[in-house]
């Protein structure tokens, strides 16, 4: 077969929506479509189910972002893109089974794991990152089923949608999280959780947030939950007035802000959980005894009239028996592939791989989040898809190999290496496994669940494959 008769085989590593965008926009790139070059492209996942982030990094009390999945479902259901789930590279597949196989190689891996915060007592019981929290509450198959929540108090380091996330589940009420995909042992944690006051801290000010304003209005929604916010911690300088000014999302929160402020002074909250958002505190030292976490101390900052911040050498001490840094994910590195531990990303220029001396590896390219460090929302990584396989499909010449990779033997090769893998039937299969463990739940009002997770790896395996 020649190369210009035969599909340019391109495998993508990491079935989250950085993958399966990267291989819809190969299918749908005028190349393909004007039949200028035929592709043939598999989706590999450790996971046995598809979806990455939206499925493991999404708080469950977000349906309308998990929405996402709808589309990403609606990309693997044409039939036109292979799923292999249960398949982990560097454990399963190295470097050179993919080569023998595939022209050209799409990571798109992510970054689950939390960015260091090296601060004295970041170590003590009772310290922990978000990665590892949302992992277990979003049913991660690798995760402890249990997870502590014995602290009343508890403090959220970070300005983020994800600390707020995480500041939301915390303090929710577990009955109100079961109209939701909650599996059964995260709602039996989280039911026994004795927590009172939630306390979400930000290093600059109100007007230099992180959140979106979807996410902070839907702190308001919870119930029996009161926002609690601090006057002194309403500063405001030049940059934060222009980016009032300039910025619609950013004048959109800080009514939202001020509004809650207003509604506190004027009403008496007595709700019997409280979220405290503080501003202008940043992180000095987690203290504890007897190694477990008593408290944290925070310096208090003030701006710097230039967008920034500065310390003030001014400390206080806040009670909590738990902490959650939620400061930023950060990459891991891949076998045989180059890797900026700064970083934490894949070592690339606009997503083709390079090597030490920053030439491109040919048929290795990167997207997502190991492309380019953990920025952005889940939407940006479209854009960040088509620059990299804009410059795959600018590589194609070169990129077919002299192995003549044969689509349909990979599967009998994964079977020959004895890998449980699942497929997109597979997914299927669990998709209404799943749904039917809900329909056979109810919520606290009595109703049917959309869907309840299956969390345990070998469960979703033997459902999955049918067995």
């Amino acid at each position: 077969m020649s190369e210009a008769t035969r599909p340019l085989r391109v495998a993508v590593i990491g079935a989250g929506p950085a993958g399966i965008y990267a291989a819809d926009l190969i299918t749908k790139s005028e190349e393909v479509r004007s039949g200028a070059v035929e592709v043939s492209i598999d989706i590999f996942d450790r996971y046995p189910a598809p979806f990455g982030l939206i499925r493991y990094g999404v708080a469950p009390d977000h349906p309308r972002i998990k929405g996402i999945i709808t589309a990403l479902h609606k990309v693997l259901d044409r039939g036109d893109i292979r799923f292999f789930g249960n398949v982990e590279y560097g454990k399963d597949l190295n470097l050179a089974d993919l080569r023998e196989h595939y022209d050209a190689i799409i990571f798109a891996t992510g970054a689950i794991h939390d960015a260091p915060l090296p601060i004295k007592g970041i170590d003590l019981d009772g310290s922990y990152g978000a990665a590892d929290f949302v992992s277990w509450y979003d049913g991660h198959p690798d995760y402890p089923r249990t997870w502590p929540l014995n602290a009343k108090e508890i403090a959220v380091l970070g300005n983020g949608n994800v600390a707020l996330d995480i500041a939301r589940v915390l303090s929710k009420h577990a009955d109100d999280l079961l109209v939701t995909e909650i599996p059964e042992n995260v709602y039996e944690g989280l039911k026994s959780s004795p927590v009172t006051d939630v306390h979400v801290f930000g290093r600059r000010g109100p007007a230099q947030i992180k959140f979106t304003p979807l996410e902070l209005r839907e702190l308001s929604h919870s119930r029996d939950v009161d926002i609690v916010l601090y006057e002194e911690d309403f500063e405001f300088d030049e940059a934060s007035d222009e980016a009032i000014q300039t910025n619609n999302q950013v004048k959109t929160m800080m009514k939202t802000l001020t509004t809650w402020l207003t509604d506190q002074e004027e009403g008496e909250q007595t709700a019997s959980r409280r979220l405290h958002l503080h501003f202008l505190q940043s992180p000095h030292e987690i203290l504890g005894e007897d190694g477990k976490v008593v408290g944290i101390r925070m310096e208090r900052n003030k701006l710097d009239g230039k967008g920034g911040i500065e310390g003030t050498g001014e400390f206080v001490d806040y009670p909590v028996q738990a902490v959650y840094r939620a400061i930023g994910y950060f990459g891991s590195e891949l076998p045989e592939v180059g890797y900026d531990a700064d970083k934490g990303v894949i070592t690339n220029v606009e997503g083709r791989v390079v090597d030490e001396n920053g030439e491109h590896v040919p048929g290795l390219y990167a997207t997502g989040w190991i492309k380019r460090g953990p920025v952005g929302l889940i939407g940006s990584t479209k854009g960040d898809a088509l620059e990299t396989i804009t410059h795959l499909l600018e590589d194609r010449e070169n990129l077919y190999t002299a192995a003549e990779p044969d689509a349909e033997t990979f599967s009998d090769y994964l079977d020959s290496k004895g890998i449980r893998y699942t497929t997109w039937e597979g997914w299927h299969r669990l998709d209404d496994h799943e749904k039917a463990l809900g329909a056979a739940s109810q919520d606290a009002k009595g109703e049917s669940r959309e869907r309840v997770k299956v969390v345990d790896r070998d469960e979703m395996i033997r459902i999955s494959r049918g067995e």
